[in-house]
C-alpha cells in the first residue's frame, strides 16, 4: 500500500513585510516610564529619597569604608 505525500502549504504571501500587532501596553508602559523619569529630571524636588534603617546605613559606611583601605 503506497504511503500518501502530503503536500507542502502555500507558501505566505511575500507583501512586503510581517504584519505585527503590539498590545496596548507594549507602547503604553515604555511611554509612561519615559514620561516620569522626564518629569524627575525637570522637577528634582519631588524626588524624595526612601528612608533607610540607620543600622543599615552605618552597615554601608562601614563597608565602604573597609574597601576603600
Amino acid at each position: 500500500m503506497p504511503a500518501r505525500t502530503h503536500s507542502r502549504p502555500h507558501p505566505a504571501p511575500s507583501g512586503g513585510g510581517v504584519d505585527i500587532r503590539l498590545r496596548w501596553w507594549a507602547l503604553a508602559l515604555p511611554t509612561l516610564a519615559f514620561v516620569m523619569l522626564f518629569a524627575l529630571i525637570l522637577n528634582p524636588s519631588q524626588a524624595h529619597a526612601a528612608s533607610g534603617d540607620p543600622a543599615i546605613t552605618q552597615l554601608l559606611e562601614r563597608v565602604q569604608q573597609l574597601l576603600a583601605r
